[in-house]
């Protein structure tokens, strides 16, 4: 057995106590969290409302980085690559984990390149389409798409983003295959939606809600096991006859690996402040959503989220055969 000399104890005890000093002293200047997709999209609100929440915990300002492409890999890649200091952090979803399998020459590990902080909250899923699409419900979109599947165009905000998860599923659901147009982020692709540009997107309540109250796009189904509080009239896809598909997308907050972990709690226990703060309850709620419980909002709990997502999407998206260079 290998013992320490007096001086490599004196280095640990030194170099433990400076990273407690700098976690008092945290934060001193404005933190950037990257969202890596494009502005307006459902994990650019989410992520707006809870850091003006920790801004204030914090007591310095947070400001959102939007770095889309690549289904959210460039973001991710620009996060893991930054100072371990807490002063750079990434809030991505459910495209954390799937890209471990989506992307075979993904530039960081999913499971090694962050440090994680919480989970946030999980969105569900709505299918929606342009408003004068010609189906009406559920079966009659199935059925419309098996009869035009050639000419019914699906928008997604790229390989790994959940809109492009979300279209999977459906398709191998329905066994057809739609033209697929892939955007940098949900925020465009709505906007083509609601210009009548793509005929169908699968999308996050934060990002639909809405549009589907103002009467400016058809919604078809919720990707969940109970109708929505704030959209009671819009039917499960299990209520349509797909049985099988419910899931939603998980929002996380990370820094850095290597990030002092006295540094991560103090983003944990402000992420909890946040999540616990009635503004965002409520603008959560008349999203569709609701932020995680606080034993959710934890280092521990996010990174056995990230690690269990790998494993349960890793066979669909091989079954799929769908990857990304």
């Amino acid at each position: 057995m290998r013992l320490m000399t007096p001086l490599a104890v004196l280095a640990g005890i030194f170099s433990a106590s400076l990273a407690t000093a700098e976690a008092q002293d945290y934060p001193t200047n404005p933190i950037t969290v990257i969202v890596p997709f494009a502005a307006g999209g459902p994990t650019d609100t989410v992520t707006r409302l809870v850091a003006e929440s920790m801004s204030k915990t914090l007591g310095q300002q947070l400001i959102v980085e939007n770095v889309g492409g690549a289904g959210g890999t460039l973001g991710a890649a620009r996060a893991a690559e930054a100072e371990p200091d807490g002063y750079t952090l990434l809030l991505h979803h459910i495209g954390m984990a799937t890209s471990a399998t989506l992307y075979r020459k993904l530039p960081y590990d999913p499971k090694t390149a962050f440090a994680p902080v919480g989970l946030v909250t999980e969105v569900p899923m709505i299918l929606v389409s342009r408003k004068d699409f010609p189906a009406n419900n559920l079966q009659e979109l199935i059925a419309y798409v098996k009869e035009h599947k050639d000419e019914v165009t699906y928008a997604n905000a790229g390989v790994g983003a959940a809109s492009h998860l979300c279209g999977m599923l459906f398709m191998q659901a329905i066994e057809t295959q739609m033209t697929t147009v892939p955007y940098k982020g949900t925020g465009p692709a709505m906007t083509d939606l609601l210009g009548g540009q793509v005929d169908l997107l699968c999308d996050q309540s934060t990002n639909t809600t809405g549009q589907i109250k103002g009467g400016e796009i058809k919604a078809y189904g919720v990707f969940a096991d109970q109708r929505l509080g704030n959209l009671p009239d819009i039917p499960t896809v299990k209520e349509g006859g797909l049985d099988g598909l419910s899931f939603g997308i998980w929002h996380g907050l990370y820094a850095p690996a290597g990030t002092p972990e006295p540094i991560v709690a103090k983003l944990s226990e402000a992420l909890k402040v946040a999540l616990a703060d009635p503004k965002v309850v409520e603008r959560f709620a008349e999203l569709g959503t609701a932020p995680v419980p606080a034993d959710q909002a934890t280092p521990a709990a996010l990174q056995q989220k990230v690690l269990s997502e790998i494993d349960r999407w890793k066979p669909v998206i091989e079954k799929a055969g769908e990857y990304a260079d």
